[in-house]
């Protein structure tokens, strides 16, 4: 397995629409993972979530996460990132993410209607400000 550098795991995280693996702290202490859609800009993470999720819960009291992507298609790759979540209640800048990151998952032709549906009151923007990447892929040098 080869390293990743930090750029070309960040590429990686963007390079096709795989899910992400969201892992957060409960209040006590347990680990709770679920999937979201992610993009990144500027070296940070963003996704949206509804401000009732456990996720959310968890994150408004301990700001720590990882998230995990994986190529699980031969010859393998993946990509953990730690850092710290900011929750954001901006709608403009929801609606923005919201609809960039569906244009990744659901294609440009569906992105404005995402966007238009998840860009609401009680949907958060979360830009994540990554602290650590480690990053592997399963070409040989």
């Amino acid at each position: 397995m080869r390293v990743l550098s930090r750029a070309e795991a960040l590429a990686f995280l963007v390079e096709q629409p795989r899910t992400a693996k969201l892992a957060t702290v409960r209040p006590d202490g347990r680990p709770h993972v679920v999937p979201v859609w992610i993009d990144v800009e500027g070296g940070e993470v963003y996704f949206t979530s509804w401000h009732t999720t456990v996720k959310v819960n968890n994150m408004r009291q301990d700001d720590r996460i990882a998230l995990c992507v994986d190529d699980e298609v031969p010859p393998y790759a993946f990509c953990l990132v730690e850092g710290r979540a900011e929750l954001i209640y901006d709608l403009e800048q929801l609606r923005y993410w919201a609809t960039r990151i569906a244009g990744r998952y659901m294609g440009a032709d569906q992105a404005e209607a995402f966007g238009r549906r998840n860009a609401v009151p009680g949907e958060l923007l979360v830009r994540v400000r990554i602290d650590r990447v480690v990053a592997y892929s399963g070409i040989a040098d």
